[in-house]
């Protein structure tokens, strides 16, 4: 646990920093953007490295556990997008969301690398694109919650001039709800407080985010479709690493990078 002196002057400090399981203090900045994440699957493959470290800009350090890299694809609903102080936004505060990540170190600070984020939002992906340095892309997607908690999901990647990528799979908690606990393999998978990006130039961005642990189960995950790792010439074998995970309020802050700054959204 880390606090510092802004937790005696902010009550909502002090909470964040009571329950958090962060490796490193908060930004010095206030937060600048709000959101939340639910009826979200992690599911992650293991990875030989050699295939994954050629498609990370220069800068980043692969992270690996037990000798390999784990690709996720990281379905959910992101909602309730909005400014401090502001309310969600109309246009881009409410659509489904597919992330294809894999885990890196810069400087020592563990974080997400971001291979593609679609996304049924058409302003929120070229926001995303132009400022902020992510790979989004156009989707056309749905998501439906069953009465027995299984979440229905679909997408079809419509981007112009990128590669095509579906996925289709419905899935359910199977298990007891907890909090992963430091030094095990889904600690390691779900405590990430930032995300690396970089621009055309190759120039890197990192961002500051953070939220509450986790609260994840084991999952159940039936696959109809799923060719999202195909763009990347990743083959990914055998049964995943299932976890479903609790809704979750995430705060983010500003990316940098040699002092230049913008907004991070997701």
């Amino acid at each position: 646990m880390l606090l510092d002196y802004r937790a005696f002057r902010d009550p909502e400090y002090l909470m964040t920093s009571l329950t958090s399981d962060r490796t490193w203090p908060l930004p010095q900045t206030p937060w600048v953007m709000q959101m939340t994440w639910s009826d979200l699957l992690f599911a992650h493959w293991p990875v030989d490295p050699a295939v994954v470290m050629p498609l990370l800009p220069a800068g980043l350090t692969l992270d690996t556990r037990d000798g390999a890299a784990w690709v996720g694809i990281v379905p959910f609903l992101m909602s309730r997008v909005a400014p401090r102080c502001c309310p969600p936004l109309p246009l881009i505060g409410h659509f489904p969301e597919l992330n294809v990540r894999t885990y890196v170190t810069a400087g020592g600070k563990p974080g997400v690398w971001f291979f593609s984020l679609d996304a049924a939002s058409r302003v929120a992906v070229r926001v995303a694109r132009a400022a902020f340095h992510l790979p989004y892309m156009d989707a056309r997607m749905s998501i439906a919650r069953h009465a027995d908690s299984t979440i229905a999901y679909s997408s079809h990647r419509t981007h112009r001039h990128e590669p095509s990528a579906n996925f289709a799979a419905s899935y359910c908690p199977k298990g007891d709800w907890f909090r992963a606990q430091p030094e095990t393999l889904e600690h390691w998978l779900t405590a990430r407080y930032c995300l690396y990006s970089a621009d055309s130039r190759g120039r890197l961005y990192c961002g500051e985010i953070d939220h509450p642990p986790w609260t994840l189960a084991p999952a159940i995950c039936e696959t109809q479709c799923n060719t999202m790792c195909q763009p990347l010439g990743i083959e990914l074998c055998g049964h995943p690493h299932l976890m479903v995970a609790q809704k979750i309020t995430v705060k983010a802050w500003m990316i940098s990078q040699g002092g230049e700054t913008s907004t991070a959204i997701a």
